[in-house]
This record gives C-alpha cells, structure tokens and sequence, in this order.
C-alpha cells in the first residue's frame, strides 16, 4: 500500500489535473507501508493449493476434498485466547462421554462422596481426584469379642460375632425418645388431615299436596288414569315414539341414571352431577316431587328397593346412603373409602335388605342395610366394576368391568361360575335386562350391543348385534321396549336409536338431546312412552 503527499501551495484546479500524473515536479515524496504479515512460503503455498470453505456454512455446492473440509482456520491468532481453554457444549461447562460402566461410575461416585476421593474416569491414569472441602474420614476399628471355643458354652460366639459395646435394644435413648414424641405431635398438629365432617342430609318438598283426601302420599299408585299400572301383563304391541311431549328441568348439571318407581312407574327418580337426586312425576302435572341432597359431590347411581319405599344414592364422595322415598330422611350411610359406580338391590323377598356395589377398588360388596355391615365380597375382577345385574330370579347375578370381561356369580358364593373374556372384547360399561328375563343387552365400547342368553347357558348370540350409533366412551344405557319388539339406546351426539329386536335393524333415530344421551327407559305399562336423560341437564318424555 502506497501513500503520496502533495505540495498544498497549488490552487484547486492545478491539484486535480497533477494528481495522476506522478512524474509531477510538484511531487513532494512517496511513503510505502506494507500492511500484510510476514507469512511462511509453505503456509502460503498450502493456502493456494485448497479451497477455503467457511466452517459455519451449512450446504456445499461441490464435493471437496478431506483437506479442505479438515484444514485448520488461517488467519491471525487471538493473543487474548487461552491455548488450555475447551469450548463450551454445556451450561456449565463441557461435557465428554468416557467409556465407563454404571457399575465403576456408582462405586467411586459413593468413594467420592464418602472418603472425598476417586479416580478420574477422563482417561485412563491411576490420578485420583480428591475432594478439598472434605475432612479425611479417621478410620476407627471396633474390636470384636470372638470366643471359638466350643467348650466354653457360656462364652461360645461362633460365627455370630459381636463388636464390642453393641446395643442389643433398638429401644430409643430418653434423648431420642423425647426428640420423636415432639416430631409426631408436630405432625398431628401442622400436618395430618382433620376428618372429614359427615355431610348434613336434607329433603325439600316442592309440592303442597302431599297427602290426598284419603291420606295417601305421593307414593301411591294413581287409579283415574286411562292405564292400569298395577297390571303385571306387558302391553301387546308397542309403537315408536315420534314426538316429545314434556321436558323436565331441574338439575344444573348433566345427569347421570334414571330409575322408575318399581312396578307401576308413576314415578322417577334422576341423579345428577350436581350431587342432587330428585324424583319426578310421569303423569298429571309432571311436578318435581322431592329433592334428596346428601352427597357432597356428583350421584353415580339410584336404585329402589323392591317396595319403592327406599332408596340407595352412590357418588363420588365415597359414600352410599339410604334414603325413605317418601320423608327424605337418611337412613343410614355405608362406606369403605372407595367409590362406588353400581349398586343394585336384590329384589328376593327374603334378601330385600341386602344390595350389591361395584366398587372401584375391582370388589364387588354385599352390604346389609339393617346393620350397615359388608356381608360377602367379590374379588375376583381385575377392574373397576361396571354394573351389577341380576339373572335367574336373582339367583345369579352378571357383572362387567374394566378388565374387560363378564362375569357370571351364584348368589353368596364369591367364585364366579363362568368367567367371558375374549381378545376381541371391550369394556361393558352398561347393562339391561329384557322384560322376560331371558336377554342381557351390553352396550360395548365398540359402538356395539351384543345380545348374551343368560336362561341356562350364559351366551353370546351372534346374530343379536345392533350397530349404527356411536357410544365409544360414554355409558350410555339401553332399554327394552315391554313386549321385546324394540331396542332403544342414546348416543354420544345426543340421540336416540331404535332396533327392530328380531332382525336386529335400525328402524328409527332422531336428535333427543344437545349433548350425551346417557339413559333411555322405556315406560313398562304403556305402548309408545320413552324417557330420556342427556347431558344438556333435561329429561324429556316422548310419546
């Protein structure tokens, strides 16, 4: 690099023509500065020889050589860079991978932290390195008292040998003791659970004629209607339902189950999320008759006993509760600390004060409603139980649940006598038996309901499959209608289909509900009266 100094005494105009012109007398001197570093003729000759490639380039658009791809970075060197100084590849520093075992790296990681010592496992010297912040452990051997003397049979230690001043007592010291006691009442006092105050059972009465002229309650069976609900024949041919005639409003969040009274069904009972259980009337006025509120968080499952008289509640509160249907008083509460999803009374007249539940501890209980205590369990499921039902004049009863299979058990006897699991089965998580007690219709999580003979043989009937809705993760339960000619059941989109239940096909569906339709009960006494439950918070009755 060159430099030129002119003689500034020329005017502007004379500059710029004399500028290129180096052979001007005006010329004043000329300054010459090598910029560039000395650099070796070797270095220099292996520079022309490759092609630089930039190491933060991320494509190449030829195929170099392994010189040029390995060749050293030229250029000058960082006088402030440390030769000893290892690149980051970490948070805190770098990280190398050492060929060691987890046996060796385990056992001079506890020499380290013990005797603040080991060897380094960077390479493969004897270097130890050493802890400085760690005192060097004083290694003090005990004395052991040893007497292998046979014939002295007093003093005799053999191999048990003992170490001297050893404590026989795993007594703690008054020091200790003093030290636990004050632990535990810490404990008692800051950090154990207080118990669980019982929840204040309640019943609210919404209608002002409880009683009639005759003093009759709401429990008796009405006689001036245009049908005979103390009849114990079915209808003898039964009709679709094809338009909703009254909706019931109520809860304030999705419902769970619905029941109807026993035998006559001029009433209903429904459970909720809202931990609420009412029961409605089917005829008349269709008012909210009673309230029962008892449970502190959301109702699983009702069910009446063979009177109606009383009812049992299940939630996820853990407990169980027995109610009088008609004052709303809580009879009595049956827990043990697990959930309960089904429950079911035995309707025998002899067993009526007995009622199973399916639990979610994969148990099914037999509970005593006199005396509140567990009379059998049922052990033998895998999962959580998913319904209870009973077969052969309550003389059996099946059971589902998550494990997949189907269980058939003789009434006391905790060994179930027939056992279904197949690899192509999925969960039952809903179960109803046919009005002649010859059927079980399981809705499966296949979008499926499988129809099993459950008179001699407990079988699965092939032919009996009714598809078309969708179910898969919901436990939406189906319902005969009173003389076997439909099947109906709700959906996951809210609504409801209806089978043909000889040839198996789908003969109606319709939109019944906004969301889930998890229950459809068909009405035991009447031709065409459909109740459904969905997760909109409604009920609605269909004619």
């Amino acid at each position: 690099m060159s430099l030129v100094s002119y003689d500034c005494s020329d005017d502007d105009s004379d500059k710029d023509n004399n500028i290129n012109n180096t052979t001007d007398p005006k010329l004043v001197s000329i300054k010459t500065i090598n910029s560039a570093p000395q650099i070796d003729d070797y270095l220099l000759e292996t520079r022309k020889q490759r092609t630089l490639i930039d190491p933060k380039c991320q494509e190449l658009t030829f195929n170099p050589k392994y010189e040029d791809l390995f060749a050293p970075q030229f250029g000058p060197k960082n006088p402030f860079k440390d030769d000893q100084e290892v690149n980051k590849n970490f948070l805190t520093g770098h990280i190398e991978e050492a060929h060691v075992s987890e046996h060796v790296f385990e056992l001079q990681r506890k020499h380290f932290h013990v005797y603040g010592k080991a060897s380094n496992p960077s390479d493969g010297s004897n270097n130890e390195i050493t802890n400085q912040e760690m005192k060097p452990l004083e290694t003090v051997k005990r004395k052991k008292i040893s007497n292998m003397d046979s014939s002295n049979i007093d003093g005799y230690t053999g191999p048990w040998i003992q170490f001297e001043n050893e404590s026989k007592s795993a007594k703690p010291t008054p020091e200790e003791q003093e030290e636990i006691e004050s632990f535990m009442a810490k404990k008692k006092r800051f950090g154990k659970k207080m118990e669980e105050k019982e929840f204040e059972e309640k019943a609210t009465v919404h209608i002002d004629d409880v009683y009639d002229y005759q003093g009759r309650s709401f429990l008796h069976i009405p006689h001036d209607l245009d049908v005979n609900l103390k009849a114990d024949h079915f209808p003898s041919k039964c009709f679709l339902p094809k338009r909703v005639i009254h909706t019931y409003t109520g809860h304030s969040k999705a419902l769970t189950a619905i029941r109807w009274f026993p035998r006559s069904a001029h009433l209903f009972l429904s459970c909720s999320m809202d931990s609420k259980v009412k029961l409605w009337e089917v005829y008349k006025d269709r008012r909210c008759v009673i309230t029962y509120l008892g449970h502190k968080q959301a109702v699983r499952d009702i069910n009446f006993n063979r009177k109606g008289d009383r009812f049992l509640s299940c939630g996820y509160d853990r407990y169980i509760k027995l109610w009088d249907t008609e004052t709303g008083q809580c009879i009595r509460r049956f827990t043990n600390r697990k959930v309960s999803y089904c429950i079911k009374f035995n309707t025998e007249e002899e067993r009526s004060h007995l009622f199973l539940s399916g639990m979610s501890d994969k148990k099914i209980i037999c509970w005593d409603t006199r005396s509140g205590n567990i009379v059998q369990e049922y052990d033998r499921h895998l999962g959580a139980i998913n319904t209870v039902t009973f077969v052969d004049n309550n003389r059996k009863f099946i059971s589902t649940a998550d494990d997949k299979s189907i269980r058939v058990w003789e009434w006391d006897i905790p060994v179930d006598v027939k056992y279904i699991a197949e690899p192509h089965m999925h969960a039952v998580p809903a179960v109803t038996a046919s009005p002649n007690g010859k059927w079980l219709a399981c809705q499966s999580m296949d979008n499926k309901i499988q129809a099993f003979a459950c008179m001699n043989r407990f079988k699965l009937n092939q032919k009996k499959v009714f598809t078309g809705h969708m179910v898969a993760g919901y436990a939406c339960s189906p319902d005969f209608s009173p003389d076997m000619s439909y099947l109906v059941s709700g959906d996951a989109d809210g609504k409801v289909f209806i089978w043909d239940w000889k040839t198996t096909k789908l003969l109606s569906h319709f939109q019944a509900h906004d969301n889930v339709c998890i229950s459809t009960l068909w009405h035991p006494h009447e031709t065409s009266k459909v109740l459904t439950a969905g997760w909109d918070n409604n009920i609605k009755l269909w004619d």
